[in-house]
């Protein structure tokens, strides 16, 4: 089996401003001590991006050139939410925010001439009506917001021709810690890949 059909690697994001804890990291971690579940037939990668548009887009090319993975999920905060986005497309424009370093975008655009949205081959709206993990409200979006989420999500979904996801998790809080968000996670990313049509391993 080749490395494209078996591979998935889920990112999520460091500190920024007054986020000294990123919960995205934070479950994305615990995601990772989970695993995708015993009779998934793919191999789990996690990796940290920065809250940096430049060291964000080498890293999401690096995953696409190096692992070529059937699947790339990224997970960021939205530091406002109080349930969890899937979000179903990036956008190419409107990045005026500055990143960590104070660094924006020349013209606030991702990729210069690139299409003004990129739709995950994934249906969020399809995932969001089979998740059920305790009181976790899952909805879909198609507005992930102009800031390094979203600016790295459209680089992906270029890279990958659209087998990227965002998700879009709450801060950390008592009735959301990272042991659920990782739980929460584990799940919709089975979902998705059985909506992409992901072989199981009946025989382990």
């Amino acid at each position: 089996m080749d490395s494209q059909s078996n591979c998935v690697v889920v990112t999520g994001f460091g500190p920024f401003r007054q986020h000294l804890v990123n919960s995205s990291w934070e479950a994305v971690k615990e995601l990772s001590k989970l695993g995708l579940g015993t009779d998934m037939e793919v191999e789990l990668r996690t990796l940290q991006l920065p809250v940096d548009y430049r060291e964000a887009k080498q890293r999401i090319t690096k995953i696409w050139e190096d692992c070529q993975p059937q699947l790339a999920v990224h997970v960021g905060v939205d530091t406002s939410a109080k349930v969890i986005f899937l979000e179903q497309c990036g956008k190419n424009r409107g990045y005026r925010d500055a990143d960590i370093r104070g660094f924006r975008p020349e013209g606030g655009v991702c990729l210069p001439g690139g299409p003004d949205v990129i739709e995950s081959v994934v249906s969020m709206k399809a995932i969001c009506k089979h998740i059920a993990v305790q009181d976790v409200e899952v909805t879909f979006s198609r507005d992930a917001g102009r800031y390094v989420c979203d600016y790295a999500y459209y680089f992906s979904l270029h890279h990958g021709n659209g087998h990227a996801a965002l998700i879009h998790i709450p801060p950390l809080s008592r009735w959301l810690p990272a042991s659920l968000l990782g739980r929460v996670l584990q799940v919709i990313i089975q979902e998705m890949l059985e909506e992409m049509g992901n072989p199981r391993c009946t025989a382990w």
